[in-house]
């Protein structure tokens, strides 16, 4: 299995890999900075903190709705390149207002919206691209790669912003995630391979119906919509305690900047175990088992953050509770990310990412405003308590069955079925 996990998957592969890993680094140096300009620079309210994590992902959703039939019919590379260049010239905005004394809480919700769009359209090409790239079989593989990329860039990350943002002001991480997309663009751009042009089933422009298509095919197949609705009140639970519990490390346990960011950075270090073991467990195991196993495991850790008191004692707990979580997460999320892949067919991949994407944008934008609310109503650390609880329930949602990777006659019948399907709908209406 090591040899499997360190065997070279392509030059193409390589160049997909290197473009994510600097985005990577540079969102990991970044981390958290959005927060982080509200309380120290716009001294907002736990309530605008929450807000501020709450409408950027959902109007970021809504921009992103009509993107997903669009980045389905279009080749992949142009797009990740242009959602890059894209990222780059909106973030650059926020240390030219700041340089200016012009920077505001409104264009903070504004970039992060851009943000969050851009993002939705990019991973739904990335994922459509990398599985036409890679061999099924290598499916796993790459996504443990990019999987312990991303938590390394974390574990990095935050406690160099953290330092960069002591020495050189609050906005030098923003500059770093803003040249970081634009390495990436550049990273994508040298990819080299003509890329076919995806080809439609007809001959008609976009229609309303093909916006939900993705939705339709996560509802209709009975494992991934229980791993979807799981997926979605967890990912929100875990996001929504974010910005509450950076009120409560920064403004009322007294937390230094530079810790509130290891507290964060040091248990991805985890992230790095479990994105490595998830090809040998899955061996060993099964995919079924890990995602039924793990995925509980996962929901169990995040109560424990309403305990924190300050000083080491609370900067360890803090630490403790994200490794049990963060391994449990880059474990699942390899596993997670290739059975999507797997069970969805090839012309059909970008629009159910990108319904998957909004769908968990949205579930964040809900459940942090609730948790700001909750928290403005009573304190931070009531809100991560409610959370703590709910989390809890999410392993009901798992799925209880193993299902069968889709087979190229599957993903032929389901091709023909959906779009007769939305054929019909439009004719009933």
């Amino acid at each position: 299995m090591d040899l499997v996990a360190r065997r070279s998957l392509g030059r193409q592969f390589g160049w997909l890999w290197a473009a994510y890993a600097v985005s990577a680094y540079g969102s990991g140096l970044g981390f958290g900075a959005f927060p982080l300009i509200a309380v120290l620079v716009l001294h907002s309210s736990p309530l605008q903190v929450s807000v501020l994590s709450a409408v950027g992902p959902a109007v970021g959703a809504l921009i992103a709705l009509p993107l997903g039939p669009w980045v389905e019919f279009r080749r992949k590379r142009p797009v990740m390149i242009t959602m890059d260049l894209a990222r780059f010239a909106v973030m650059m905005t926020i240390p030219v207002a700041y340089a200016f004394g012009r920077l505001g809480f409104v264009q903070l919700l504004v970039v992060s919206a851009v943000i969050a769009a851009a993002k939705i359209a990019f991973n739904a090409a990335s994922g459509a691209y990398l599985k036409a790239l890679v061999r099924p079989e290598d499916l796993l593989v790459a996504n443990a790669r990019f999987e312990s990329t991303n938590w390394s860039s974390i574990a990095v990350g935050p406690p160099l912003g953290g330092a960069a943002i002591g020495l050189f002001g609050p906005v030098t991480t923003v500059v770093a995630d803003a040249l970081s997309y634009l390495l990436s663009a550049l990273g994508v751009t040298a990819i080299r391979g003509r890329e076919e042009h995806p080809q439609r089933t007809d001959k008609h422009r976009v229609r309303a119906g093909e916006l939900f298509d993705g939705w339709r095919h996560l509802l209709a197949h009975p494992g991934l919509r229980a791993l979807y609705l799981n997926q979605l009140l967890v990912s929100g639970l875990i996001m929504a305690t974010e910005p509450l519990l950076a009120v409560l490390l920064l403004r009322q346990l007294g937390f230094p900047p530079w810790q509130y960011g290891l507290a964060f950075a040091a248990p991805c270090l985890g992230g790095l175990i479990g994105s490595r073991l998830a090809g040998r467990v899955v061996a060993r195991y099964g995919q079924h088992r890990i995602l039924r196993t793990v995925g509980t495991l996962r929901a169990v850790w995040l109560i424990g953050l309403a305990f924190v008191q300050p000083g080491v004692a609370g900067l360890a707990t803090v630490i403790a509770i994200e490794l049990a979580i963060i391994i449990s997460m880059s474990l699942y999320n390899p596993v997670l990310a290739t059975y999507r892949l797997e069970h969805t067919p090839k012309d059909r991949v970008a629009r159910t990412l990108s319904a998957w994407s909004i769908s968990s944008s949205a579930a964040i934008a809900v459940l942090s405003a609730l948790g700001g609310l909750l928290a403005d109503a009573t304190s931070p650390r009531t809100a991560i308590t409610v959370a703590g609880l709910l989390i809890l329930g999410s392993p009901l949602l798992l799925p209880r069955h193993q299902d069968s990777p889709l087979t190229p006659e599957l993903a032929v019948a389901t091709a023909h079925a959906q779009p007769q399907a939305t054929d019909a709908s439009h004719e009933a209406k």
